[in-house]
């Protein structure tokens, strides 16, 4: 049988059309700068499975698409879906499992590496005329990495900034023990107290919006480093602006912020003591190709009424719950 599967971006990694072509799915895919046509197309064709990459699919569009019957993300994520409205619809949301979780961690030590060595303002120096041989950077290896969550991207970084000559400790109360000689914090402001650079690898929940507060920044050493590669709402944006203005932290590197992309005039945009990505963590040759793989088997498997071969279920609760 043939299906018909959206892919919510302009192309997918040929790993992943490969699956899908030889299932004989015909594809189709939303062009660069059509993005508002999301729910026109979800009303309007015959759509069996969508593959969401960095669209935003919420109730109108998943309500719009009489057929959905699986929405199948091309990553670990799921904050961009709206669970409660598949859900309703008996719509299973997969995700991919650790198929980028490599390529997020080298992104992470690149941010730290990048702050700690002034690497892009003294780049843009050397390249305006100057030669700022006597500006100091800060040395890694000695200091203590503090890791928000202990999943796989962190265990990555774990292992890389250990090869650096990083001490590292994490905080995460759903693990119960750490592994390669990471010590374990009792609660996250021991973490932070101890910290010279604290890198988030949690999700975004209720209770972890704004996480890194105004008293969570003050907790950390002095001169420290704050590393985000997981979701842009952990960080109160505000008052990490704040705290680097008044010189309690050096910096920080984010991949991601609350409001993508950002507009001109965000604050952070204007500090060279910060360094952002456009959400890039997983974007790697070898990432890419992998997760739209495993997101293409993911829907495929749920529309033949089998289990995602490479992630899980994320309503699946509600799902049993919804009538």
């Amino acid at each position: 049988m043939s299906y018909t599967v959206l892919i919510t971006a302009p192309r997918l990694a040929e790993d992943g059309l490969e699956v899908l072509e030889q299932a004989g799915c015909r594809l189709l895919f939303i062009p660069l700068g059509e993005e508002d046509l999301l729910v026109d197309i979800m009303s309007s064709q015959p759509i069996d499975a969508v593959i969401a990459r960095t669209l935003p699919i919420g109730r109108e569009a998943i309500t719009a698409c009489q057929g959905l019957r699986v929405i199948s993300r091309h990553g670990v994520g799921h904050d961009a879906v709206d669970i409660q409205a598949a859900a309703e619809r008996n719509i299973p949301v997969t995700v991919v499992g650790s198929t980028n979780a490599q390529s997020v961690a080298e992104l992470a030590i690149g941010l730290m590496l990048a702050v700690a060595r002034d690497i892009p303002t003294l780049s843009e120096r050397v390249r305006a005329g100057e030669w700022p041989r006597q500006a100091p950077g800060m040395q890694l290896s000695g200091r203590t990495l503090g890791l928000v969550g202990y999943g796989v991207i962190a265990r990555h970084v774990a292992r890389m900034s250990s090869a650096i000559g990083m001490h590292v400790m994490a905080y995460d109360p759903a693990v119960g023990e750490m592994h390669d000689g990471v010590r374990q914090a009792a609660s996250l402001m021991e973490l932070l107290a101890a910290s010279d650079v604290v890198s988030l690898h949690c999700p975004l929940l209720p209770e972890t919006r704004h996480l890194m507060d105004t008293t969570a920044l003050a907790a950390l050493r002095p001169g420290a480093i704050v590393i985000n590669t997981a979701r842009g709402g952990l960080v109160d944006e505000d008052a990490l602006a704040e705290s680097i203005a008044s010189g309690h932290l050096r910096g920080a590197g984010l991949d991601t912020l609350a409001e993508e992309p950002a507009h001109p005039g965000h604050r952070l945009l204007q500090m060279p003591q910060v360094v952002i990505m456009p959400h890039v963590g997983g974007n790697s040759d070898a990432a890419l190709a992998w997760t739209a793989r495993a997101a293409a088997e993911n829907a495929l498997a749920m529309l033949v009424g089998q289990r995602p071969a490479h992630g899980r279920i994320v309503n699946e609760d509600l799902l049993e719950a919804t009538p």
